[in-house]
């Protein structure tokens, strides 16, 4: 028996839905990104820096990281 791979057809997504799984596909990559680093020694805490608006009521956060080694996270 053969398996045959199909290219999956391109789903109709509006504009928003397509916004939403970028948003969804980073922040997944980035936990796995910060798994590694914790996994790794490394502490890693987000901090909002700013809120984007866009002048018609819509906002979001926007972050960076703040990263330790472990000896710094265990510090008085």
């Amino acid at each position: 028996m053969s398996t045959e791979f199909k290219a999956v057809p391109a789903q109709d997504l509006t504009e928003r839905d397509r916004a939403i799984n970028r948003v969804a596909d980073a922040v997944h990559r980035m936990n796995e990104a910060i798994q590694r680093a914790v996994s790794s020694g490394i502490s890693v805490e987000l901090v909002r820096v700013s809120r984007y608006h866009d002048g018609a009521g819509s906002w979001g956060d926007q972050m960076i990281p703040l990263v330790r080694e472990a000896d710094a996270a265990k510090a008085p």
